[in-house]
């Protein structure tokens, strides 16, 4: 018996009697796309971006402001597409490319480093 995400990325699986198949599968990809060699934006700002490119993501610092980001635990990956905002959870083991500091980081379960 399957859950309805898978465990370590989320993606939705998609169900044997569902409607609209493409739904789940155009989220997984769109999921795939911003986690698969994670390239993030910066870890350092904490106001959400008025107008981020899509696609783009942050990892979110404590104190993180913004109609999206208010709330969201530290750590937590935001990913904009499509005029929208989605909150990912990072897994341990995974690498991000921090493009503003010019480094790598890993998660290890609780924090980045």
């Amino acid at each position: 018996m399957f859950d309805e995400t898978t465990p370590r990325l989320g993606l939705p699986y998609v169900l044997a009697a569902q409607a609209q198949k493409h739904i789940p599968i155009n989220e997984s990809l769109a999921r795939l796309d911003g986690l698969v060699q994670l390239a993030v934006e910066s870890r350092l700002v904490a106001v959400q971006p008025a107008v981020p490119a899509s696609g783009a993501i942050w990892i979110l610092p404590a104190g993180a402001t913004g109609s999206a980001w208010t709330g969201q635990p530290p750590g937590t990956l935001m990913r904009f597409e499509s005029g929208a905002w989605e909150a990912l959870a990072p897994a341990e083991g995974v690498f991000a490319w921090l493009r503003d500091e010019n480094q790598m980081v890993v998660h290890d379960g609780s924090a980045w480093v």
